[in-house]
């Protein structure tokens, strides 16, 4: 990877899971996911989600309010995509989404709005915002995004999170703010331990690559969630990543997933995975934003 690039290894996650699986721990729902699925209510089955559908937190929710933000930058300025919870208040903890290589597409924006209704003001930045890239709801040609992931530079891209994590602090939230991410994002949002150590509290991914992070520079406690049949990441690389952090962290790989194991729009979606995935995402986010 290039000092100001994340251009170097963009992850296909149309074709970056194993065939081999694991049939002891797929078949079937496990207690988490079930829990987690039963409260969508009886229109979101599981046999609903892994292809398209609508959203599971729709913009119309009671519970939230959602907002069209532009985010101001010396490189001109990028859309954003936000939700809020209605009660929020100066104590509200905050999370900046960073997209995955399909951009704010309507995976990313009902991501922002479970994290919402479950209490947490969110936004999540455009990085394509500058290039014209294509919409990415209900796509599934990884080639037609790859010419925008590799316009990324670091340093902007850095610049982007962090306007993001400014504008929250600028509504009624004063709460402590957080990073997350997928896939490529993902691996941003684990650079942003390095980069924005200063306004990030803590970091999550889920199936972000940690090549090219130097785990004795990671301050902040990390969540990470993996797919043991991802072919993208080794298993073995997560785990000497996780092995050599000084940070409090909560890493876990499951066998039965491959990547994007979490977009509940696309094929890849496993459901034990990603719901248990969301549960540890909502206790690590309040034991670390609340505190």
């Amino acid at each position: 990877m290039t000092q100001g690039s994340y251009a170097t290894k963009e992850i296909d996650p149309t074709n970056s899971t194993s065939l081999n699986v694991r049939r002891s721990t797929f078949l079937g729902t496990t207690a988490a996911a079930a829990a987690g699925t039963a409260t969508l209510g009886p229109a979101f089955a599981q046999s609903a989600l892994g292809k398209p559908h609508p959203p599971l937190v729709p913009e119309d929710d009671p519970s939230i309010s959602i907002e069209h933000v532009r985010l101001e930058s010396p490189a001109g300025a990028i859309p954003a995509y936000a939700a809020l919870p209605r009660t929020a208040t100066a104590t509200t903890p905050a999370i900046v989404v960073t997209m995955h290589i399909w951009g704010v597409d309507i995976s990313i924006r009902d991501f922002i709005r479970r994290l919402a209704k479950a209490g947490f003001a969110a936004i999540g930045p455009d990085l394509y915002g500058r290039f014209g890239a294509p919409s990415g709801d209900g796509a599934t040609n990884f080639a037609a995004f790859r010419p925008f992931a590799q316009k990324l530079d670091r340093h902007q891209v850095a610049s982007d999170l962090r306007s993001g994590a400014q504008w929250l602090k600028t509504q009624q939230t004063r709460g402590r703010v957080a990073i997350t991410g997928f896939c490529m994002g993902g691996a941003i949002a684990l650079r942003q331990t390095i980069d924005n150590p200063d306004i990030f509290a803590a970091a999550s991914a889920w199936y972000g690559n940690p090549e090219g992070i130097d785990p004795a520079t990671v301050t902040m406690p990390v969540l990470g969630s993996y797919g043991g049949r991802d072919t993208s990441i080794p298993a073995d690389s997560v785990r000497a990543f996780q092995k050599a952090l000084h940070v409090p962290s909560d890493i876990a790989i499951y066998d039965d997933a491959g990547h994007a194991f979490f977009d509940d729009q696309r094929s890849s979606y496993v459901a034990d995975a990603a719901e248990d995935s969301w549960r540890r995402a909502m206790a690590f986010f309040t034991k670390y934003l609340t505190a």
